[in-house]
């Protein structure tokens, strides 16, 4: 990396929630979407499965991008050992929702940062617990009516009215639970030599 220069900032992905949260620390960022295959391998973990992504996506457009620092994440939620991802639709959700109902919820998000130059990656996985409140039908239905949060791993957006869902949150980064551990991003950015916020 160019000491003279500031990196690049480059988020591999396309997620709004993702964007705005890193918009927090860093103003100027450039984004694309990484074009990997996301299904999980035979006896892979939540956790291996999203770090591996994590670091799939960081980098994917590494031999394009000189200079670049590139940040890739990657989240699934886990409830009664089954992995699930994003709900996809209606029906998906009202199915998550469901299940997670009464019971409490885990979070692995996969970080990962890839320095084009280097081709040195770090990465590690954050853990958020999600204590739901006993959902009736009736106030899932009205939820996904009004967010319809189908593009989110476990059918809600904690940012939003999600909050009517859960009894408790339990983690060290709130950032985390929306799909990006900003806290620990912030220090890896840092140790490469940014003054954030940039």
């Amino acid at each position: 990396m160019n000491k003279q220069n500031k990196p690049k900032i480059v988020l591999a992905s396309s997620s709004p929630f993702r964007k705005q949260i890193l918009a927090k620390v860093v103003s100027n960022f450039d984004c694309f979407s990484p074009d990997i295959d996301e299904s999980p391998l035979e006896n892979e973990t939540a956790k291996q499965l999203v770090e591996r992504l994590a670091i799939e996506k960081a980098k994917a457009g590494s031999d394009k991008l000189n200079e670049a620092l590139i940040i890739g994440s990657d989240q699934v939620c886990v409830i009664d050992e089954e992995i699930l991802g994003k709900p996809g639709d209606h029906q998906g959700a009202i199915a998550q929702l469901s299940k997670a109902s009464g019971k409490t919820v885990r979070f692995y998000t996969g970080l990962a940062l890839h320095n084009s130059c280097t081709q040195g990656t770090t990465s590690t996985v954050e853990i958020f617990d999600v204590k739901f409140r006993e959902l009736d039908p009736a106030l899932i239905e009205r939820y996904l009516r009004s967010e319809q949060p189908y593009n989110c791993a476990g059918s809600f957006k904690s940012e939003g009215t999600g909050i009517v869902l859960f009894d408790a949150l339990l983690g060290d980064d709130p950032n985390t639970l929306i799909g990006l551990p900003l806290i620990r991003l912030v220090s890896w950015l840092e140790k490469e030599g940014l003054a954030l916020p940039c």
